[in-house]
């Protein structure tokens, strides 16, 4: 086996067969398997253009001289070139995408928190994702999800299901969401399945709203768009939704929360600093 022969190059293999009689014989070159049933050696070798890569040898007599040997080396890389060059003119060059009917292999990672959601109760989830694409999928308690399926698209409507389970929100884009909650300080609505977001009564019109009622109403639609996202908390705005159909373009500063100014706790207003302890009576003295 040569060492530097580059892994990715075009492989092709032979089969080399042997019939000797005393001291006469005869080298044969084939590739449909008859050399081993009727000869006396059955000898396969594969390699690319610049050298071998594999051999396998059964032989059916005792010993077997170096110039069967060299002249059986010699036939196969005439066959192996043969073949390679055949190859070369039907495809010179490498796909650069497999085929969509090529099976096909992808992994994808997770929440593990959301696993149990995918498997679903008795394996509802995942027997309906594998029955509907003819993929196999296999679960690691780690988040990884490895995914084999018969074609791309059997692995496009896979992953898609899969990946319905683990929703991620993207600040600044618009989501047609629906509303779950009613509160007082606003609405929450799920952007995603299984991914909610806080639409403050501040954010549900452009003009101001008295009650979240007045606005949002128990499972009907609203077109919102993420505006904050921290942690496992999203804040959503509506009003910034009919801003941009006005033509005024949202910017996360013009909704952020205003931070609470913590200044020096001795610099607040309307309250005298406290006395130094050495300077109020003792507790006997006072009244």
């Amino acid at each position: 086996m040569d060492a530097g022969v580059p892994i990715s190059a075009p492989v092709a293999g032979v089969a080399m067969g042997l019939i000797k009689e005393d001291d006469q014989y005869i080298v044969l070159t084939d590739i449909l398997g008859d050399e081993d049933a009727l000869g006396d050696m059955d000898f396969k070798i594969a390699g690319t253009s610049e050298g071998v890569t594999a051999v396998q040898m059964d032989i059916k007599i005792n010993g077997l001289p170096t110039e069967v040997m060299a002249r059986a080396m010699q036939q196969a890389r005439e066959a192996r070139l043969h073949i390679l060059g055949l190859m070369t003119k039907t495809l010179p060059g490498y796909r650069e995408e497999l085929s969509p009917y090529a099976p096909q292999h992808e992994e994808v990672m997770v929440n593990p928190e959301i696993i149990r959601m995918i498997i679903g109760p008795g394996g509802k989830n995942i027997k309906a994702i594998t029955s509907a694409t003819g993929a196999s999928i296999d679960i690691d308690d780690s988040g990884r999800i490895s995914i084999f399926a018969p074609t791309s698209e059997s692995m496009r409507q896979a992953k898609e299901m899969v990946m319905y389970y683990d929703q991620h929100a993207e600040l600044g884009k618009n989501y047609n969401a629906k509303v779950r909650r009613i509160l007082e300080i606003g609405a929450i609505v799920e952007l995603l399945p299984n991914l909610e977001a806080l639409v403050h009564i501040s954010q549900l019109d452009t003009n101001r709203v008295e009650k979240t009622e007045d606005v949002a109403r128990l499972g009907e639609d609203m077109m919102v768009k993420v505006i904050e996202i921290n942690g496992d908390r999203i804040r959503a705005s509506r009003k910034a939704v009919l801003l941009e159909e006005q033509g005024i373009e949202w910017k996360p500063e013009d909704t952020a929360r205003p931070q609470r100014d913590r200044g020096d706790r001795g610099d607040r207003g309307g309250r005298e600093r406290r006395g130094d302890r050495n300077d109020r009576p003792r507790r006997e003295h006072r009244d």
